[in-house]
């Protein structure tokens, strides 16, 4: 299985992981054409065709927390993407 389509299936499954890295998460969204724009602080906005959510890089740990997997399902699928 390639690494995006790894990745959006790590993000779809229930119970929600909490072991998906970030950087796989920007190549995902990079992959699919859209952006990541980095604020102040951790917190970047990462936007996908009209839609985008506000959430915050992890750190120390390179993986995402929960609540951030959950807005990046309800992000693809408000956008309609599919892999």
């Amino acid at each position: 299985m390639k690494r995006h389509q790894c990745t959006f299936k790590q993000i779809f499954e229930i119970p929600t992981r909490s072991d998906i890295k970030w950087s796989d998460v920007v190549s995902l969204i990079r992959h699919l054409g859209g952006s990541i724009k980095y604020g102040s602080g951790s917190r970047v906005r990462v936007i996908l065709r009209d839609q985008s959510i506000v959430i915050h890089t992890p750190h120390p740990r390179k993986e995402l927390k929960k609540y951030a997997v959950v807005m990046l399902r309800d992000l693809l699928e408000e956008s309609g993407e599919r892999l």
